[in-house]
């Protein structure tokens, strides 16, 4: 994954690729996996860092969505479930099984939401193995020590699945990139490119050059999320009554808050069924801290940069603290962060975007532009493989069955068992690279900051294999350091600059507009 040779490649004029797709997240790269591994010709660009939007500010979670049930969404959790099982399968150094407990404090509670989650197994195909059991108050208070215990009267244990979800964007990055396609970050698409009314192909810009250039394709997927709108209005060739038709993006924010491991100890999360809202909650061990989402808050517009409203803080702090021994405040939060879904239900007028489906569109406008809105992580390789599908129809290509599905991704290794369970498992089968590469350069192998685990090799990795271009790559995606400690990611700043530095051969300049920009971002 160098850029430079990415970039090179696209330059070659006498290419015309076969799929183009726009957006570097987590719908983007599915597809482009999906597209490389069936040989066509593969070409990616995202206008800023891979999953630098909402793919890396989600709830970690790889699962069917309990709360669907409600909602008598059967379809879209039987397919969600059948995606993580694949997923801890195709992936198990990024995606692991969790343990759940659902505690229940009203008559009745217990047996109302064991018959839920027993159909949640059901759905997942796993009702012989009976996940999901009922648990005394005793049973409970064991796996959740830090529970509050007044009026506790027991509870529901059940398993999920849990990820690094900018981990896992990597990990699709070099899948895609082995199985022959070319992707580059940075490379926002500024026009599209018509032939007869046609889209054939897109001009992108260069932001570390500043230089634009062209590419011609066969067929072009939208997968921007929610700025899903700005590419289809780069597509002058709809009407108003299509665009009427078409789907657009109804931007859902949730935000989550880091706490100290200290307010939930063990290695179990709890699940939070009943919010004022009406949506439920999480509270969730996640690289040694306590990740709590999330929230469903409808926003007016879509920005690069959202960030946690006051009010979300205040409901996220409230809602944990009714179910924990210590309440947490401000001051305890370590870090926050907030998403914004690119839901599908403009047409129906919702204001509450709690009630409208995580399902996902495709849209296939009248220039042959295929644009995809909704959806979430854990359908990503589905959502891929009907984008090609309908690639592969729409452009006339060579039509050949999905393999995505048994697809062992990038650093997955020959086996579960042998996978080195260490503080930096997501490396998987890279691990083994990253230790050869420390025994030449021992003095790498340090943390940066004794409240983080990143280390030096981090740093170099990330540039030279994951296309890592910034200081707030490395800290916020390619290591999760901002994300679990805001003011130790800026502390350890200054050192990760000096190496990000001397390994892209950047200048004293650019070194010091990146902590400029970090710090302030931080």
């Amino acid at each position: 994954m160098n850029r430079m040779d990415m970039i090179a490649a696209m330059n070659d004029r006498s290419i015309d690729w076969d799929v183009i797709i726009i957006g570097g997240g987590a719908t983007g790269l599915g597809a482009a996996v999906e597209a490389a591994s069936r040989g066509h010709r593969t070409l990616l660009a995202e206008s800023g860092d891979f999953a630098q939007g909402t793919s890396s500010r989600s709830t970690k979670l790889i699962h069917g969505g309990v709360r669907y049930l409600r909602q008598a969404q059967f379809g879209m959790v039987r397919q969600s479930l059948l995606e993580r099982k694949r997923l801890l399968r195709n992936a198990p150094h990024v995606v692991q099984s969790l343990n759940f407990v659902l505690p229940t404090y009203r008559p009745g509670a217990r047996l109302f939401y064991y018959a839920g989650l027993r159909l949640y197994d059901l759905l997942a195909g796993q009702m012989v193995s009976g996940r999901s059991r009922p648990l005394t108050v005793n049973e409970t208070q064991q796996h959740l020590p830090a529970l509050r215990s007044d009026g506790l009267r027991g509870g529901i244990l059940y398993s999920d699945g849990q990820f690094d979800d900018s981990r896992l964007a990597v990990t699709l990055a070099r899948t895609a990139v082995a199985h022959g396609a070319v992707l580059a970050n940075y490379l926002p698409v500024v026009r599209l490119m018509k032939e007869a009314a046609r889209v054939r192909g897109v001009v992108m810009r260069d932001l570390e050059s500043s230089r634009e250039f062209e590419v011609r394709g066969k067929v072009v997927i939208n997968a921007t999320g929610v700025f899903a709108d700005d590419v289809l209005r780069m597509d002058h060739s709809e009407g108003k009554s299509e665009a009427a038709d078409a789907p657009h993006v109804v931007p859902s924010q949730g935000s989550h808050l880091v706490l100290d491991a200290s307010f939930l100890p063990g290695t179990t999360a709890l699940m939070i069924p009943e919010t004022d809202d009406g949506r439920v909650l999480f509270v969730i061990p996640w690289h040694g801290k306590l990740l709590v989402g999330t929230t469903d808050t409808r926003v007016a517009s879509v920005t690069t940069k959202p960030r946690p409203l006051e009010s979300e803080i205040d409901y996220l702090l409230e809602h944990a603290g009714r179910y924990l021994e210590r309440r947490p405040t401000r001051g305890d939060i370590r870090s926050s962060f907030a998403g914004l879904r690119p839901l599908v239900g403009a047409r129906q007028g919702s204001q509450n975007t709690a009630s409208i489906s995580r399902e996902h569109e495709i849209h296939v406008a009248n220039s042959g532009l295929i644009t995809v809105i909704g959806g979430k992580w854990t359908t990503y390789r589905k959502m891929g493989e009907e984008l090609i599908d309908k690639a592969e129809h729409l452009a006339a290509l060579r039509r050949r069955a999905s393999v995505t599905a048994s697809l062992p991704l990038h650093g997955c290794p020959v086996s579960v068992d042998s996978m080195e369970h260490s503080r930096y498992w997501w490396y998987g089968s890279d691990e083994t690279a990253i230790n050869e590469l420390l025994k030449s350069t021992p003095q790498l192998g340090a943390p940066l900051n004794p409240l983080l685990s990143i280390r030096g090799i981090d740093v170099i990795w990330a540039a030279r294999y994951e296309m890592a271009r910034t200081l707030e790559d490395v800290l916020a995606r390619r290591t999760r350091a901002l994300f679990l400690d805001q003011k130790a990611a800026a502390k350890a700043a200054p050192l990760v600059a000096d190496l990000l530095q001397q390994e892209l051969g950047m200048s004293d300049e650019w070194r010091r507009d990146q902590l400029q920009r970090f710090s302030a971002e931080a």
